[in-house]
């Protein structure tokens, strides 16, 4: 689950496209004006690019989105699921039931919204038709999958309205995660009256949507650099919304944005890496972390039989990840604008009993600098497959100058550290780096993954044998059985599914089935007046239901 990327730049076009990133600057009405004043409150945002789709079935990201539809939960702090239209949410005692109960909430055009506009919701995202990208988030609710191949009729997917207020679903096995999965807005209700009334129309226009979250969308048509979210005065909770207006413009330029927070137009810019590395010890310097891991990806099914081999050999795979000094790669390559992992699986993502994942998954001698024990690994992966030299190429996109740096970096440091060594860099176009990954035309290639949601299966379900995005073909029996023991049998007994997860993380990492580099970071200069924004690492990222200038 997740998002693929190839660049920090794609990253941050989707989750992913999925998610827009924000720079914020705020127009204040005259005279003073506090959190709790009663005149409008505006904030004005700068995207990177234009909002592609207002439709949610049809959406690559709610970055955005978030801000204007919801479902049963919504995302908090810390990517907590908070009250969203359910009042109230049971879960059975075997975990194949879930009952939500809603609460009096009305679209924005005054309608009510209805248990049926669930049920009508879902159906159409998983109708193939729809062509809905993120319909593999729906695997597990029964019928799910089947219905999204065409297989069967979408009447039969495990939801159903019992009445006006009351939505049950019906799961294939216990989800651990459903709650969560729950605050995301692809699972939110549609309305099917409008999408009836406005034909091809719809979601074509703002005019021609109706919306369920603590704002309504204005003036976009489709195309335009500019866009307007206004409060849903219709929304459940519209008490606790003290924004007003939130105005989008289009600024692909993090130096005009800079040049607009020094002449105090901005009260949120996004800094480039350069930008970071001046800007790293401003007392409004703020950094917000992603779900995001770079890493290299090994092709184990690689035509030539001497890589192959090289690949398929857990001592060469090692040597690869010792020899590489992460702390100076984040350094030189991002200005500090990236975190250190110790694991594929990134920090701030999930935590239980108050431990984060991706300190708990940490296995020593696999993902810390050691030139001696690298050259080591080494050494005995050469002599096991009988060869003096290796000669490999690394496939990286090029749509990003941050890429080049580390694809040179890697190039030097294993050259340098890895005696018979040497690394061909084929740079070309994400599209282009994607395709090759896809068809399996790479040796190593520089990938990323971003979390749709926050738990760690979100990244652990890619090295599995037979997924989709395991490009490199990646295959440990040992690891599939944990995380289907994860997913199964321990699903409903979250402590044993944390230490099935926590198994499967520490024997990738000892295994080194691919090789964490660094995870993503967008850091900002932004001011104090600007209050309540909420940052998640995953899904729904930037929440404005609390937002507010001081």
């Amino acid at each position: 689950m997740g998002k693929l990327i190839m660049t920090k730049k794609s990253v941050q076009r989707s989750i992913l496209a999925a998610s827009l990133v924000f720079i914020a600057f705020v127009l204040v009405a005259c005279g003073n004006q506090s959190s709790s004043s009663k005149k409008p409150q505006v904030l004005n945002l700068a995207a990177e690019a234009p909002l592609p789709t207002i439709d949610l079935a049809k959406s690559t990201g709610y970055g955005q989105t978030g801000n204007i539809y919801e479902s049963f939960f919504r995302l908090g702090k810390n990517g907590k699921a908070t009250p969203g239209l359910a009042k109230t949410a049971t879960e059975s005692r075997d975990g194949k039931t879930w009952t939500f109960k809603l609460r009096d909430a009305k679209w924005s055009n005054g309608d009510k919204i209805k248990a049926q506009d669930f049920v009508y919701s879902w159906r159409r995202t998983l109708t193939p038709s729809t062509k809905a990208e993120y319909a593999y988030l729906f695997e597990g609710i029964k019928n799910a999958t089947a219905i999204n191949q065409g297989k069967m009729n979408p009447n039969k997917l495990g939801i159903e309205a019992t009445d006006d207020k009351t939505v049950v679903v019906h799961l294939d096995k216990p989800i651990a995660y459903f709650k969560i999965l729950m605050a995301y807005p692809l699972f939110a209700p549609q309305n099917q009256k409008a999408v009836e009334k406005y034909g091809k129309k719809y979601a074509t226009k703002s005019e021609y949507m109706v919306y369920s979250g603590p704002f309504k969308l204005k003036n976009w048509n489709g195309t335009g650099n500019k866009w307007t979210f206004v409060k849903n005065n219709q929304y459940w909770d519209k008490k606790v919304v003290k924004l007003s207006r939130v105005n989008y413009t289009v600024v692909s330029s993090l130096a005009t944005s800079l040049d607009l927070y020094r002449q105090k137009k901005l009260d949120l810019t996004e800094l480039s890496s350069e930008q970071v590395k001046n800007y790293k010890n401003d007392s409004q310097f703020k950094k917000y972390p992603y779900s995001q891991i770079f890493y290299l990806k090994y092709n184990f099914k690689d035509d030539d039989a001497t890589i192959r081999k090289a690949l398929n050999n857990r001592d060469i795979r090692l040597a690869f990840s010792l020899a590489v000094d992460r702390k100076t790669l984040t350094k030189s390559a991002m200005g500090d604008d990236a975190q250190v992992p110790n694991g594929f699986v990134p920090s701030g993502l999930a935590s239980y009993d108050g431990k984060d994942f991706a300190e708990s998954q940490t296995v020593k001698n696999t993902v810390t600098y050691n030139k001696k024990l690298a050259k080591q690994h080494w050494e005995k992966g050469l002599k096991a497959i009988g060869a003096k030299n290796l000669k490999m190429t690394l496939v990286a996109s090029n749509d990003d100058p941050v890429t080049s740096t580390v694809t040179q970096y890697l190039k030097a440091q294993f050259e340098k550290v890895l005696p018979g060594f040497t690394l061909d860099i084929r740079s070309v176009p994400s599209q282009t780096a994607n395709q090759y990954g896809q068809r399996g035309d790479f040796d190593i290639t520089l990938s990323g993954w971003g979390a749709d949601f926050n738990d760690p299966i979100s990244f652990l379900q890619i090295p599995m044998t037979g997924t989709s995005y395991n490009y490199g073909k990646y295959s440990n029996k040992a690891y599939d059985k944990l995380v289907k023991k994860a997913d199964n049998e321990d699903a409903n007994n979250p402590a044993k599914r944390w230490q099935d997860l926590l198994q499967a993380s520490r024997l990738f990492n000892e295994d080194q089935g691919m090789t964490p580099l660094y995870q993503n970071e967008t850091s900002f200069l932004q001011r104090s007046d600007v209050k309540g924004i909420i940052h998640n690492t995953a899904g729904a990222q930037w929440s404005y239901k609390y937002a507010y200038v001081k």
